[in-house]
């Protein structure tokens, strides 16, 4: 008999048993119901976790299990409309981080909007191998220094340069409390924050969420347009600035190697803060990424952050903020009133991983699939939905589509989803009017390369408009 089958078998029938017992009822023994129905002991302990699991039953130790609790139902919903005065004027807008809330592989459909690593990219081994490692650790479970590990933060500022000194490192919970940490840092409540228009959502909505007004600084193909970046300090008195200079999300593209001292240069006329989001840094197709700006401040300008998240797993939320000076005094207070540390364990399953010689190995793995990945795509958008403009990207996990001028990107990804594959419009990306319709297609959480092709048919099948000419 199937082993599935066993355990769903007696669920069934232990299901059927609880209907008929009062709560705090001892059910048969695992040694009765595995003589019973013909079972191993292991497959009774299953069953019993899985009921666990259901809140249907409890266990005692050495006294059996018992049938729980029921709870109780109310008769109507409770009323709680009193909250909608309460928190008037306090909405958060989290409507660019919505696939987030989507499973991100369901069954028959193509994802190929939220931004993580599929498994098959992930170094599982790694760090499996790592976890296990930091449990026979003795301090495993102390509280850490606030700022982070040393080892960690040694290791952050190597990955990021020479000149980077350890103690200007400080670990966070992932990139994205760090960026909220740095906006609430530098910028209080209704001061302007100038960012890369289109931008990543989750950074809209940190700084709208701490009362921050997104300002849009148009971009091209080679980053943010250093002219219209100054005219925009000018006009707004902005002290702060928002970028992506590497492999910057949505669009794919990094900044230009000659406004990279430009943009520096502009930040030192306006007498403002450069955060510089390095997060997809490790996400490079080929060759090494430029050097971050975070390198070529001597000032303490830069604000840098970075995250190991994008390239491990969702659920390793490591990252880190360097800064110097009195703003990362700052940051350190921040940090301590939000959440005191990042748990020791997890800082060491992170340093246990970087500091394995399978952390380069994984590298460039990644490279090389992401890279290939990246130009199946390209080549699948070709054949399929030859109406779409697109650049192919040289690093990052997405490729930016530019839709014909009539059409609405809000429906085009409505339309996709019906059709079987999971895509982000556009709209929410930009932090004011978007100048045309745009689709966000991520290549890293298919389960297969195969799986593109089969996300862009069914891309140009939803959308008619697309595979026009």
């Amino acid at each position: 008999m199937n082993h599935d089958s066993s355990i769903e078998k007696l669920k069934g029938w232990l299901r059927a048993e609880i209907a008929t017992l009062v709560p705090g009822q001892r059910l048969p023994s695992t040694r009765w119901l595995a003589q019973t129905h013909h079972l191993s002991p292991l497959t009774v302990s299953q069953a019993l976790a899985d009921l666990r699991r259901e809140g249907l039953v409890l266990s005692r130790p050495g006294s059996g299990t018992f049938v729980a609790q029921t709870p109780r139902r109310r008769e109507e919903p409770a009323d709680h409309s009193w909250q909608t005065v309460a928190l008037a004027g306090r909405s958060i807008d989290t409507d660019g981080l919505s696939p987030l809330a989507h499973p991100p592989h369901a069954e028959g459909v193509v994802p190929m909007a939220t931004g993580y690593l599929h498994s098959s990219l992930m170094p599982l081994t790694a760090l499996q191998s790592a976890m296990s490692r930091v449990a026979r650790l003795p301090d495993a479970w102390e509280r850490p220094p606030s700022a982070g590990l040393h080892g960690l933060r040694s290791w952050f500022a190597h990955s990021l340069g020479p000149e980077i000194d350890a103690r200007d490192v400080l670990v966070t919970s992932g990139g994205q409390s760090a960026l909220s940490a740095a906006f609430r840092a530098l910028l209080p409540p209704g001061a302007p924050l100038l960012v890369e228009s289109p931008t990543y959502p989750g950074a809209l909505a940190a700084a709208r969420a701490a009362g921050i007004r997104p300002i849009p600084v148009p971009t091209d193909r080679d980053g943010v347009i250093p002219e219209l970046l100054a005219e925009a300090f000018a006009r707004t008195g902005s002290q702060a600035f928002y970028c992506q200079p590497t492999h910057h999300n949505p669009t794919g593209t990094t900044l230009a190697g000659d406004r990279r001292q430009t943009l520096l240069d502009i930040a030192e006329n306006a007498d403002a803060f450069v955060i510089e989001d390095g997060c997809a840094r490790w996400l490079s197709h080929t060759d090494d990424p430029p050097p971050p700006l975070l390198a070529m401040d001597r000032r303490g300008r830069v604000i840098h952050i970075t995250s190991l998240t994008k390239v491990s797993s969702p659920s390793l939320r490591v990252g880190a903020i360097i800064a110097r000076g009195p703003v990362a005094q700052r940051l350190h207070a921040i940090r301590a009133v939000d959440d005191l540390f990042v748990p020791r364990f997890t800082q060491e399953i992170a340093l246990e991983l970087v500091s394995r010689p399978a952390w380069d190995r994984h590298l460039r793995q990644l490279r090389r699939s992401l890279g290939q990945r990246a130009a199946l795509l390209a080549r699948a958008l070709d054949r399929h939905l030859p109406a779409v403009d697109f650049s192919p990207p040289a690093g990052g996990v997405h490729t930016w589509l530019r839709l014909p001028s009539h059409l609405e990107d809000a429906e085009a990804a409505i339309a996709a989803r019906h059709g079987g594959v999971v895509v982000m419009a556009g709209r929410p990306f930009f932090p004011a009017e978007a100048p045309g319709p745009h689709l966000r297609l991520t290549f890293s959480a298919a389960a297969t390369e195969a799986e593109l092709e089969t996300g862009a048919r069914l891309l140009a099948a939803a959308v008619p408009e697309l595979a026009q000419p």
